[in-house]
């Protein structure tokens, strides 16, 4: 086993987060080594080539609605590369296709009948005194603050899907982190042009991205921070963790040898509920539990390279029905206007599932038909060539919440927070739903509580957690 030198911080995971938290340090000099286990960065929000194209994990945008300090460190890594594009997507309603956001005037002419009415119907309702008090589910927020045509129509079918989870099953926390117009009042403000002020009324219209994929935003902190001293290891698989009083040690396979690493911090990314397996002195057995308890959603992301340049004009196809297995369809190109090579443009369909169940383990042809059964049921069925059929599968796309989740996370976060220079933040790492936006304001955050003589303020860095709880995920 080959033993190196000690260092400040070492950062597990090269996603957003932990690239964002290693540029921030490496900046001010600070000693920082990030062990990734990919050959890539970015996590899930990385890109690869496909076809010529560049292509990312899912459908992603950098949000207007980022923090301003956020934005211009991506901005000054881009440069003119990161675009400013306009949102373009659509939904599929009741059969028929609405603009996605949504749009007023759109709304008006071609939202169904049905729909229109029923919405109607429960604004109305919202006068009427409300029943008695029932406890609170992610079913019963949406319901008495959208009205149950909303919510039958879209949120939960949606939710189904996604989550594998009946809306009643879901904590209240799920409504409140996943849905950001939780009321018909709030819902209309975001239809009026300047309902949210004109920063807001332009800012709903438009999203940034990369010129060469989402992974770019990772790519260049990456790069940044290596410039700047950052020790950027890929294909870095930590085997345990052992815990000091004054520091720790780190024992992880590179390049065909174990390595032992001693450091004083230690700042993780990787799922919390890893971090408890991988611990020595071992967790305690109630923790042990509560991350066994715990579990995240999969995904397979199927993708069709089409012979035809475009597909169609939009970036993105949202698909809630219950009669059409995925529940989205992006179109890479369409995000950052690119010309695809040789004539070819590439889809990617979103399959929430469980790692290891029956879809999970279906092969890439069969799960090619499906998507495009899928889309032939959408009424935007494929009718040229497909010259390829890729998948990749991601076991930890999302945290699940399923009612009173919170108590099996409390117990875990309380042990990370007792643990002596542990840190943990991100998206795996707070077992939150977020935008990369958020992840870099945690990483942002983070190191400016790192003093130069090693000392880390717990104290700012529970004001900044407060902050990171009021975060809402930007559609």
């Amino acid at each position: 086993m080959l033993s190196e030198h000690p260092v400040s911080v070492t950062v597990l995971g090269a996603g957003p987060a932990g690239l964002g938290a290693a540029y921030a340090l490496a900046q001010r000099g600070i000693n920082v080594v990030v062990l990734e286990q990919l050959e890539r960065v970015g996590g899930n929000a990385g890109s690869f080539e496909l076809a010529g194209t560049r292509v990312d994990f899912g459908s992603h945008r950098f949000h207007p609605a980022a923090d301003a300090a956020v934005l211009a460190i991506v901005r000054g890594l881009l440069g003119d590369d990161l675009l400013e594009r306009p949102r373009h997507g659509r939904i599929r309603l009741m059969g028929r296709w609405l603009h996605f956001p949504l749009k007023a005037q759109n709304l008006l002419f071609n939202a169904p009948p049905r729909f229109a009415f029923g919405v109607a119907k429960d604004l109305l309702s919202k006068a009427l005194p409300e029943g008695e008090t029932v406890e609170e589910t992610f079913e019963t927020i949406l319901r008495r603050g959208l009205g149950s045509t909303i919510c039958e129509a879209f949120y939960f079918p949606y939710a189904r899907k996604i989550w594998g989870m009946e809306p009643a099953d879901l904590s209240p926390v799920q409504a409140y982190k996943r849905v950001s117009s939780s009321s018909i009042t709030k819902l209309i403000k975001r239809l009026m042009p300047f309902g949210s002020g004109v920063r807001g009324a332009k800012t709903k219209r438009i999203f940034y991205y990369p010129r060469d994929g989402f992974g770019q935003i990772s790519e260049a902190l990456g790069e940044a921070a290596a410039r700047s001293g950052a020790d950027i290891r890929l294909g870095a698989k930590v085997t345990r963790v052992v815990l000091g009083s004054d520091g720790h040690r780190l024992e992880y396979s590179f390049e065909g040898d174990r390595h032992t690493l001693d450091t004083k911090h230690i700042w993780s990314t990787i799922p919390i509920t890893t971090l408890t397996r991988l611990a020595e002195p071992a967790a305690p057995g109630p923790v042990v539990a509560a991350a066994r308890s715990l579990r995240f959603r999969g995904m397979v992301l199927i993708y069709l390279v089409l012979d035809m340049p475009q597909f169609t004009p939009f970036d993105a196809h949202y698909l809630p029905g219950a009669d059409i297995r995925i529940t989205r369809l992006s179109e890479p190109a369409n995000y950052s206007a690119r010309t695809n090579p040789k004539n070819t443009t590439v889809l990617c369909a979103e399959l929430p599932c469980q790692a290891g169940d029956g879809t999970w383990e279906l092969d890439d042809e069969a799960l090619g038909q499906l998507v495009l059964k899928d889309l032939a049921q959408a009424g935007i069925p494929v009718e040229c060539k497909v010259n390829e059929v890729l998948v990749k599968r991601l076991p930890q796309a999302y945290p699940l919440y399923p009612a009173g989740f919170e108590n099996a996370f409390d117990l875990l976060d309380n042990w990370a927070k007792g643990l002596r220079n542990v840190l943990t933040f991100g998206r795996q790492g707070l077992y939150a739903h977020d935008n990369t936006h958020h992840a870099l304001y945690m990483a942002f955050a983070a190191a400016s509580c790192l003093g130069n003589d090693g000392f880390f303020d717990q104290s700012r860095w529970a004001l900044a957690r407060e902050v990171f709880a009021s975060h809402v995920v930007e559609d």
